[in-house]
């Protein structure tokens, strides 16, 4: 399974032995439920332990963790390197094309007040 990536599509996604689990890794190390991803109230990912399972991010043990793009989570032999995907941007081109046109009616509409203000002086 190295290099191989996995998507967590949905949350809680969990990560152990068991036929349960989201992500499931045989290694020597890995309990049954050994970890979660979980999304928080504020949109950010964050790891469990199960109670008493070895797990480290970025060479620090912990039981509970909140991750950033390109921590490495480690489990028994397995290394994880936990990533969020790009953002995908909105097309602006539209949106900027009627700013543009609103602009340019502005400063036509200005200058025909202009050309009109000084025709009745």
């Amino acid at each position: 399974m190295a290099g191989a990536d996995f998507v967590a599509r949905r949350f809680p996604f969990q990560v152990g032995r068991s036929s349960s689990a989201d992500l499931r890794i045989e290694d020597a190390g890995i309990w049954d439920e050994h970890l979660t991803f979980s999304l928080s109230a504020d949109r950010t990912v964050e790891v469990f332990a199960k109670a008493g399972a070895l797990v480290s991010v970025n060479d620090q043990s912990v039981s509970t963790a909140a991750l950033r793009s390109g921590d490495v989570i480690e489990i028994g032999a397995v290394r994880i390197r936990f990533s969020l995907s790009p953002t995908r941007q909105k097309g602006l081109r539209l949106r900027e094309s009627l700013v543009w046109i609103g602009l340019i009616l502005i400063a036509l509409i200005q200058v025909g007040l202009i050309y009109w203000l000084l025709e009745t002086d």
